[in-house]
C-alpha cells in the first residue's frame, strides 16, 4: 500500500508568531503598521514568513475588521479600453492614480458601456468611495453608486445636489471660444458635437435633442454657443449641429465630411472635443480646403495632439481634475464630516488658447465649392 502523501500546511499568523517566539499583534504590525517595530525585527518577521510561506494577512478579514476596503472604485461608463485610449480620459485617470498613491489606496475600475443596464459591479465592489467620471445624469449605475453609503466625488457631469463635484465652468470656457469666434467676424458656422444622450445618434441634433441632452456638459457647452451667437443675430435653430456617438478622429472626419456636404457656406466649424476638432482637420485637408483661410476650426479639451496641430482650442487641466477628484474623496477631514450642506465644488481654470486653425471668414470672393 503507498504512503499518503503528506502536505504542508500554510503557515498563520499564530504559527508564524509562534515560529518567532513573539506576539502575534507584532506579526500583524510588521505588514500594516511598520512603524510599530524595529527596522531589524520587521526584515526577521517578513524573512521569516517567506521562509515558511505565510502570504500575509488576509485582506478580506482585514477589512471586516477594519470596515474599510482600503480601495476606491472609479465609475466610468465606458468600456474599459477607453480609459487607455481617449487622452482627456488617461490624464484623468493618470491624476486620480496619484492622489490614490499620495494615500496609499487601491484604485477599482467599474467600466459599464453604454446600454449595460447591469449595476451588480457598483453593488458589489468593495470599495471606500466611489469617483464618477463623466457619466448622464440617467445612468442606472449612477444611482447604484448614490445608494451605497459610501462618500462620492463626480468628476465633470452630472452635477446633482449634494455630491460633491470638480470640473470647469464649460459655460465661461466654450462663451470665450464663441466670442473669439465672433470677433472674426463668423456667423456660418457649424458645430461637432460629442454623444448628448445613451441612445445612439449619428447625424443631426434637434433642438429638442439639445434641450433634452443628459450629458450636462454637451448641453451646457451648446447653450453657451447659442446664447453668443445668439447675441450678434444668428438664429441658433439655423446653425446645423452634427453628434457623434463614438468619439475618435474618425468619427470627427466623418462628422465634418456630413455637415459640410449640407452646408457649403460654413465659414467655421467649432467643435465641442479636440478628438472631433482632429477629425475635422483631417476632412478639411482631404478635401483640399485650408485652415484658416478657407475654415476656422476649434477644439476643446488642450490634448498634446491639438496642441502638436496647432488647433485653437479651451485648454483644461484634466491630470490636475483627476488628482482633486481623488484628494477631495480620500481627505480625511471630508470623509468624517457631517456638517449639512458641506458639498464642496472644485472648479478648474481654463485657458483660451489661440492656435492657427482659426482667422477671419473668407470672402464671398474666396467662395469654395466642396467636392
Amino acid at each position: 500500500m503507498s504512503r499518503p502523501i503528506r502536505t504542508r500546511r500554510q503557515a498563520t499568523l499564530a504559527s508564524l508568531a509562534a515560529e518567532l517566539g513573539v506576539s502575534r499583534t507584532t506579526v500583524s504590525n510588521a505588514y500594516n503598521r511598520p512603524d510599530q517595530l524595529s527596522p531589524e525585527l520587521r526584515r526577521r518577521v517578513l524573512e521569516t514568513a517567506r521562509q515558511l510561506g505565510y502570504p500575509g494577512p488576509d485582506p478580506v478579514a482585514r477589512s471586516l475588521r477594519t470596515r474599510k476596503a482600503g480601495a476606491v472604485g472609479l465609475l466610468l461608463t465606458e468600456n474599459l479600453s477607453y480609459a487607455f485610449r481617449d487622452p482627456v480620459a488617461l490624464g484623468v485617470l493618470e491624476g486620480i492614480a496619484l492622489a490614490c498613491e499620495d494615500s496609499g489606496t487601491g484604485l477599482q475600475l467599474l467600466p459599464a458601456g453604454p446600454g449595460n443596464e447591469d449595476v451588480s459591479t457598483v453593488h458589489k465592489a468593495g470599495v471606500d468611495g466611489f469617483i464618477v467620471y463623466s457619466v448622464p445624469d440617467d445612468d442606472p449605475h449612477l444611482s447604484g453608486v448614490l445608494q451605497r453609503p459610501v462618500p462620492t466625488v463626480i468628476i465633470d457631469q452630472p452635477l446633482i445636489d449634494g455630491v460633491d463635484r470638480v470640473g470647469p465652468d464649460d459655460a465661461a470656457a466654450m462663451t470665450a471660444m464663441a466670442n473669439h469666434v465672433v470677433e472674426l467676424g463668423h456667423r456660418s458656422i457649424g458645430i461637432l458635437c460629442m454623444r448628448l444622450s445613451q441612445d445612439r445618434n449619428d447625424g443631426p441634433a434637434s433642438m429638442l435633442r439639445q434641450h433634452q441632452a443628459h450629458y450636462h456638459t454637451q448641453r451646457t457647452r451648446l447653450d453657451a454657443l447659442a446664447t453668443t451667437f445668439g447675441n450678434v443675430g444668428v438664429e441658433w435653430s439655423t446653425v446645423p449641429v452634427i453628434e457623434r456617438f463614438d468619439h475618435t478622429v474618425a468619427d470627427g472626419a466623418t462628422a465634418a465630411a456630413e455637415l459640410l456636404d449640407a452646408n457649403p457656406e460654413v465659414t467655421a466649424l467649432i467643435c465641442t472635443s479636440d478628438i472631433l476638432a482632429l477629425g475635422a482637420l483631417e476632412e478639411a485637408h482631404r478635401r483640399g480646403l485650408r485652415v484658416p483661410a478657407d475654415l476656422t476650426i476649434t477644439g476643446f479639451d488642450g490634448i498634446a495632439d491639438a496642441q502638436r496641430a496647432g488647433l485653437t482650442t479651451v485648454h483644461q487641466p484634466v491630470q490636475d481634475k483627476g488628482h482633486a477628484a481623488g484628494s477631495l474623496l480620500l481627505n480625511p477631514i471630508r470623509k468624517t464630516s457631517t456638517v449639512p450642506g458641506s458639498t464642496q465644488v472644485i472648479t478648474l481654470d481654463t485657458e483660451l488658447k489661440i492656435g492657427t486653425t482659426s482667422a477671419q471668414p473668407r470672402t464671398t470672393e474666396q467662395h469654395w465649392f466642396g467636392p
